[in-house]
Order: C-alpha cells, then sequence, then structure tokens
C-alpha cells in the first residue's frame, strides 16, 4: 500500500527498518526529498528544535533511532519514525514537496469529518476500498456484516469488564478456536500470512459468516446470561465457538468437504460451485530489524 502521495519520492532512496511489526523511515532521507537540503542532518536538527520551542514535543515522542546503514557502509544510529509519526513531522516542513502530502493529509481529515456526520459515506469509502483491491461485493457485504457484529461485540466486551488487548484477544481467540478448530495464529499460518496482515481481509464468505456467528451468538449469551468480568465472558466466548463449530461441521457435512480454506486474498474472485481452493503463494515476510534501502517511498503493508 503506498504510504501517502509518492510523486516526490518516485526516485528516491529512503532507508526503512522493520522493526516491532511495523516499518521505521529514516527522517533525515525524507527531509533531503522534500527539502533539497545540502545539509537535511542540520536541517532535522532545526526542525526538532523549533518543534520543542513551540511546544510540539508530542510530535517527536514517536521518534526513536534505529541503526541504519550510511554511505560509509557502516550502521549507524539514526533518527526513524513509523508512518504516523512520519505524516505527523511532514506537515510542519515548509517546502512545496511536502504540500501534497499536507493536502492529502487535509483530505483525509474532512472525509472522517463527513463520515461522522454521515455514517453511510463510510460505508461507501469501505466498499470503494475493497473493490478497488479485487474484491467482489458478496464478499464486500459478508465483511461489512462481519465487522458490525465485532464492533458490537468488543464494545459488550468493554462495558461488561474485559480489559482491551491481551483480554480482547484470548475471547476472540477462544470464539475462533471452537468455530474453526485451530486459533488465529494458526489460521493466518495455514493461509501463509505474514503478521501485520489482517486474517478476514483473507476469509472466503462461508468463514467470515462462521466467524460472524460465533461472535453473535457469543453476543447474545452475554446479554442473555448478563455476564460481567473476564472469566465469564470466557465462559460464553468458549461456548459460542461450540456453537459455530457445531454449524461448520453441518455445513462440511452437506458440503462433503471442509470449509476451511487456504486461499488468500490476491484480487479474490468468487468461487465457481464445486471449485477446488488451491493455497496461493505466502506472500514474503520481512526480515526482522534488517536495514532496507528503497527506490520508492511505498509501504506494502
Amino acid at each position: 500500500m503506498t504510504l501517502t502521495p509518492g510523486e516526490p519520492f518516485s526516485t528516491a532512496v529512503i532507508r526503512r527498518m522493520w522493526y516491532q511489526h511495523e516499518w521505521f523511515y529514516s527522517l533525515v532521507d525524507v527531509i533531503a526529498v522534500l527539502t533539497d537540503s545540502a545539509n537535511p542532518n542540520r536541517y532535522w536538527n532545526t526542525l526538532k528544535g523549533r518543534l520543542k520551542s513551540e511546544g510540539a514535543q508530542q510530535a517527536l515522542d514517536g521518534v526513536i533511532q534505529l541503526r541504519l546503514q550510511s554511505r560509509d557502509n557502516r550502521l549507524r544510529s539514526t533518527d526513524v519514525a513509523n508512518r504516523e509519526t512520519l505524516l505527523r513531522l511532514i506537515q510542519s516542513i515548509p517546502s512545496p514537496k511536502a504540500e501534497p502530502f499536507k493536502q492529502w493529509l487535509a483530505s483525509v481529515g474532512d472525509e472522517r469529518l463527513t463520515e461522522i456526520e454521515n455514517p453511510e459515506a463510510a460505508f461507501e469509502r469501505i466498499r470503494a476500498t475493497y473493490r478497488a483491491r479485487g474484491y467482489d461485493d458478496r464478499w464486500i457485504d459478508e465483511r461489512m456484516r462481519a465487522d458490525l457484529i465485532r464492533n458490537e461485540l468488543t464494545t459488550e466486551w468493554k462495558d461488561r469488564g474485559a480489559a482491551e488487548g491481551l483480554q480482547f484477544a484470548i475471547l476472540t481467540n477462544t470464539i475462533h478456536t471452537g468455530t474453526f478448530a485451530l486459533g488465529v495464529a494458526a489460521h493466518k499460518e495455514f493461509k501463509s500470512l505474514v503478521k501485520r496482515e489482517n486474517l478476514r481481509d483473507h476469509m472466503t464468505p462461508i468463514e467470515l459468516a462462521l466467524i460472524s456467528l460465533g461472535e453473535a451468538t457469543a453476543i447474545e449469551l452475554h446479554r442473555d446470561r448478563d455476564s460481567q468480568g473476564f472469566p465469564a465472558l470466557r465462559r460464553d466466548a468458549g461456548d459460542a465457538g461450540t456453537t459455530a463449530g457445531k454449524a461448520r461441521r453441518v455445513i462440511e457435512a452437506d458440503l462433503g468437504r471442509p470449509i476451511l480454506s487456504a486461499q488468500r486474498h490476491h484480487g479474490l474472485q468468487a468461487q465457481s460451485p464445486g471449485q477446488k481452493l488451491e493455497a496461493l503463494p505466502p506472500a514474503p515476510e520481512p526480515e526482522a530489524d534488517l536495514p532496507q534501502q528503497l527506490p520508492l517511498f511505498l509501504d506494502p503493508l
């Protein structure tokens, strides 16, 4: 996926490193491209000082140092930022080349505000995004239904005392394991997905329908039992997964084949009746914490 409008970076080399499950980009390289400065290191130091003096320290909190290969082929500590922090810092660079980024960010912000006022606009944007990625309308409908149920479920968890993060992950995995007889991590491995890829973006419509059944069942159990606290919610999640798992086995018996598919999205097209699903070649996973130089300012996540 392209990070932002890419024209200024079409021939540039931006060093980056895969670190803690996301890309971090060299700030002096970005500044060199956007400003044509003869001394991007000095420019960056001046910018840091200005942001601090203006009370914008929060913009710098996401900047860390990683060892990247320099021009003399040595590894040197370099200021880097992830995508979110980088986009914030670009807004503070007074350069004509930075304007497309600023305009793009303003456009994205306007879209989000419009969606708050008119939620239907958000659904249309999501549909357009998935269509552009090659998904058919049947899959998109199922994916959006799954998202609505998922959001309702996580609201129930939060209101009933589950903590976001680890407890949400355990509850999610409990339902998933009961539904498919394997957990989220194993399901991603089965589809040859890397860590940052979204499993649900690679599910078939029937896989999405089954996980939605499990999560919708969990919602009803939470409400009927008025479950409070993580242990009770986890019990409900186990029961909901068991229910969805029973439905999966009934469907598999009728179809005469497993529901679980190794297919992953590469312009996923509608499956014809009786068509056998085969595993597609796995996407390459970035080598952990290795510096890379890129001819394009692209983010593959």
